[in-house]
């Protein structure tokens, strides 16, 4: 019968396609781990890689072994989950992705709110563009990933927690009082992050743009480096309402609402449909609602 170890070192080598590699993510020797797979093979009387200088690649059964054997392994680790979590709402280890859109602006307030009303809870965060960290939700690496939704995959449960309203950002010099129309903003002048964040796809849509039509050679990995290339003259972008106070604090800018209906975007907490905390994960949507209810003055 093979081993969930065995069968752990063998998903980290079909995962990255090197067993160095699955080796150090495993925290063992690249000779233990070649010998556990090796005897997983053996076990089920089947080669699973063929091995080539520099690099494995999966047989066609591999394939098959590699999904099952992913499936197994988020199995074991519900299963623990279930024996964990089963008391206290929020204590513990949680792990969260956020994409980078988000994080500067909801985690300070989130923190401290968690830290007060759960102080049992171990956050640990992750910040990443939306596709890769669905990934390894689906894979089990990560818990829970707030970004915007939704996003069509049949393993994940999602929540609606805030619709986030976007605003035209310039410097003052090219300010317009007037409530813009996205579709008439000239494409030309609009600066955008780089590909692979969902804001761009997002602002691409509202403008009705096709992908490489925006300011060529200006793509940031970042929204701050963007409001600070607008801030200096170089063009429009949009930004979401979350971000306001942060990125337009000391800086030269002005913003301008659209016409309605105004472009948002819907943001929502993400889940594995079999995932055992689902009272953590309702619980977790709770106290960022109320983390983020607006400030009395």
């Amino acid at each position: 019968m093979p081993t969930l170890r065995q069968l752990r070192y063998f998903e980290a080598a079909a995962r990255l396609g090197h067993f160095g590699r699955a080796a150090e993510e495993c925290a063992v020797s690249q000779p233990a781990l070649s010998m556990q797979i090796k005897e997983l093979e053996t076990e089920l009387g089947a080669v699973l890689f063929e091995r080539r200088p520099g690099e494995v690649v999966l047989t066609p059964l591999g394939h098959e072994i590699a999904d099952r054997a992913a499936k197994i392994l988020l199995a074991a680790n519900d299963l623990s989950a279930i024996a964990k979590h089963q008391t206290k709402v929020l204590a513990g280890p949680l792990s969260l992705g956020i994409i980078p859109t988000l994080a500067p602006y909801v985690l300070p307030r989130l923190l401290v709110y968690l830290q007060k009303q759960y102080p049992q809870l171990r956050l640990e965060l992750r910040e990443a563009q939306t596709k890769t960290m669905l990934a390894e939700l689906s894979r089990g690496e990560l818990d829970l990933v707030m970004a915007a939704i939704p996003n069509q995959t049949s393993d994940l449960e999602e929540e609606h927690l805030f619709d986030d309203r976007f605003l035209l950002a310039t410097s003052l010099e090219n300010a317009t009082k007037a409530r813009v129309d996205p579709e008439t903003l000239d494409p030309a002048r609009l600066i955008l992050l780089e590909e692979g964040h969902c804001l761009r796809d997002q602002a691409l849509s509202f403008c009705a743009l096709e992908r490489g039509v925006t300011k060529t050679g200006l793509g940031a990995t970042s929204l701050s480096t963007v409001m600070q290339m607008v801030a200096n003259g170089y063009g429009a972008t949009f930004i979401p309402e979350i971000a306001v106070e942060t990125e337009t604090r000391g800086r030269n800018l002005s913003l301008t609402r659209f016409t309605a209906p105004e472009p948002s975007r819907r943001i929502g907490l993400v889940w594995r449909k079999t995932s055992p905390r689902k009272r953590d994960f309702k619980a977790f949507s709770a106290a960022v609602k109320d983390a983020l209810k607006p400030k009395r003055k």
